[in-house]
């Protein structure tokens, strides 16, 4: 495994390692965090867009995101850091707005799977855009075991924000399309040139 590859993995693992060690301070402070959730049309907590994907209610919530954040944003960070922190950043800001626009009214939402959603969608769009064979094997791969969770995307079980589900993959399709894509190797000789108050989860 290459040192970039690496680098990669490390990273997501430190984003995740910052989601827990936030529950576990939320939770000797007696949910001190959750008022930092989202709370839609409120222009006080507009700001909160940014800090909602990193908390959750209860650590059962964060296990369940914790295993597909790890994989599927390992496999945007595959493609570069800072595609990676790009396309983090998009869909944080996508799928947050979407859900200060149009959740319910004395709502409350927090969690990484807007998050997840758009890793989701960004693999899946960047496989057919970026046409390298490693991206489509990548793109194959995440369909096959987490396609179902677009469904996810439409309203379901009451208190999990289908919301932040939908933006976040609108947030990643438009992430995959948006940042520029990556050179293509070219042949040169001897080798190859790189070129330059209720509560909503999610």
């Amino acid at each position: 495994m290459t040192q970039s590859r690496i680098r990669a993995i490390l990273a997501v693992v430190a984003l995740t390692a910052v989601m827990w060690i936030l529950e576990i301070f939320d939770l000797l402070a007696g949910n001190a965090l959750d008022v930092y959730g989202i709370r839609p049309r409120t222009i006080d907590d507009l700001g909160h867009i940014f800090t909602a994907p990193f908390l959750h209610y209860g650590f059962d919530h964060l296990v369940a995101n914790t295993v597909p954040l790890l994989v599927l944003g390992s496999l945007v960070a595959f493609s570069g850091l800072g595609r990676f922190a790009a396309a983090s950043l998009i869909i944080v800001v996508v799928s947050g707005l979407g859900v200060w626009l149009i959740s319910p009214p004395n709502s409350v939402t927090l969690g990484a799977s807007g998050l997840i959603f758009g890793y989701f969608g960004f693999l899946v769009l960047r496989g057919i855009i970026e046409r390298r064979t490693i991206d489509i094997v990548i793109m194959i791969c995440v369909v096959i075991f987490y396609g179902t969770m677009v469904f996810g995307v439409f309203p379901q079980q009451a208190g999990v924000s289908w919301q932040a589900h939908l933006f976040g993959f609108l947030g990643g399709l438009f992430a995959a399309y948006a940042l520029p894509r990556r050179n293509r190797r070219t042949p040169v000789s001897g080798g190859y040139d790189y070129g330059p108050q209720g509560h909503q989860r999610f």
